[in-house]
């Protein structure tokens, strides 16, 4: 097998590389096996394989792994490994290209701010959860969860449970116990909590997430765009801010040393829920897989 180039990138940064959240970028294709092996191996929430130079009905193949297992759809590495597409492979500055994903194909915008925005799928609203089990999982009092709103599985491809709190103290002082976390959700869909509340570390933010441990053996992640556009529409859906559309800068990471930014939005079209979600990449490192 030829030796594959690889890319490290960080998405969803401040405006500088050490920020957001960590992906790396193969180009090629190897046995699915060793795909697997090499996201043990870098232990990033996620890695990406591009399988092929060039598009296909419209798009590119792309394959995504965290440590444990292959997944459908996740959101920085959306962003990430299209922002290596548009460098290493096109080579010249696109208006949009479209990722191949095993959930189906997502388009990724280019904007002139440095921006890159994906379009997610429309969201699904599953299973309600009791806030006093939640609270259990979270090692936090029901009471710091709000009332208002529910905890609720929601999925735009990768589906979490979405956890309003009341205060950034009750955020700060969550984290999961995973034994209660696999019991409660049981049979649903849902790898973990995505937890948030109105008050932010900045100003100038809306929002502060955090999304913690998860079933599939990544920890705490520091940017996460799959549970963002989850975010905006739930949001969107119950009324948590007002308006029928939403622009929003979320703040997450910082509980971890990785400071994130996400922008989310969410507007109603044709009965549906819209969900863009965008984000800076920052290229941090590229080499070569070593031959056996």
């Amino acid at each position: 097998m030829a030796q594959m180039e690889f890319f490290i990138v960080d998405v969803f940064t401040i405006g500088r590389k050490y920020t957001g959240n960590q992906l790396a970028v193969y180009l090629g294709n190897p046995p699915t096996a060793l795909m697997q092996q090499l996201a043990k191996e870098i232990n990033f929430s996620e890695i990406t394989f591009v399988t092929a130079d060039s598009p296909e009905n419209g798009g590119y193949n792309t394959r995504i792994f965290m440590p444990e297992v292959e997944v459908d759809f996740a959101g920085h590495p959306v962003l990430g490994t299209a922002y290596i597409i548009q460098r290493e492979l096109i080579g010249a500055p696109v208006d949009e290209l479209v990722l191949n994903l095993r959930l189906g194909q997502i388009p990724v915008t280019f904007g002139a701010d440095g921006v890159l925005w994906m379009r997610q799928n429309p969201p699904r609203f599953g299973h309600q959860f009791s806030a006093v089990d939640m609270a259990r999982v979270l090692n936090i009092a029901a009471d710091d969860i709000d009332p208002r709103f529910p905890v609720m599985e929601v999925s735009t491809g990768l589906p979490f449970v979405l956890v309003p709190l009341v205060s950034l103290d009750a955020l700060q002082r969550a984290w999961v116990n995973l034994d209660r976390l696999r019991a409660l959700l049981g049979a649903h869909e849902a790898i973990g909590p995505a937890v948030f509340c109105r008050e932010t570390l900045h100003a100038e933010n809306d929002i502060h997430v955090r999304v913690l441990d998860d079933v599939y053996g990544a920890p705490e992640d520091p940017a996460t765009g799959s549970a963002g556009g989850c975010i905006a529409a739930y949001m969107l859906e119950y009324g948590y801010f007002a308006g029928s559309e939403l622009r929003l800068r979320a703040e997450q990471g910082y509980q971890i040393g990785r400071p994130s930014l996400l922008h989310l939005r969410a507007s109603r079209a044709s009965g549906e829920i819209a969900i863009r979600v965008g984000g800076q990449v920052e290229l941090v490192a590229q080499g070569r897989l070593a031959s056996d």
